[in-house]
């Protein structure tokens, strides 16, 4: 009878963990912008030149440089990597490049909730 209970003691714990491990990986909804005009040839906090027209980028406080995020608005989804810091203003989580901003859809909005799932860091 002991160890019968182990074993449902073993699995339960098993399955919370499982249920953490795969919350982790869930996305997340962040308050999103995008930016790019004025700001093309400049370069980004990590160093690399800011194009926002052709590259898909993100500016963000709280991912390390390098981090590739799925972004997910209206539907559509992107992936940006991280290579500047910001934003700055309003609350936001996220500034995304003019192009990924428009691949989703988001340029319309331009602020608004999108979720956002780390792919690789």
């Amino acid at each position: 009878m002991k160890s019968l209970l182990k074993i449902f003691l073993v699995a339960g714990v098993m399955a919370v963990s499982l249920a953490f491990a795969q919350g982790e990986a869930s996305a997340e909804t962040q308050l999103a912008s995008w930016y790019g005009p004025g700001l093309e040839g400049n370069l980004t906090a990590s160093g690399d030149v800011f194009e926002p027209y052709t590259e898909y980028t993100a500016a963000s406080m709280q991912y390390p440089f390098g981090t590739r995020l799925l972004v997910t608005y209206g539907g559509y989804s992107t992936v940006v990597e991280v290579t500047d810091r910001g934003p700055y203003y309003g609350g936001r989580d996220l500034d995304l490049s003019a192009l990924a901003a428009e691949d989703i859809g988001l340029t319309y909005a331009g602020v608004d909730y999108v979720d956002v799932q780390v792919l690789s860091y």
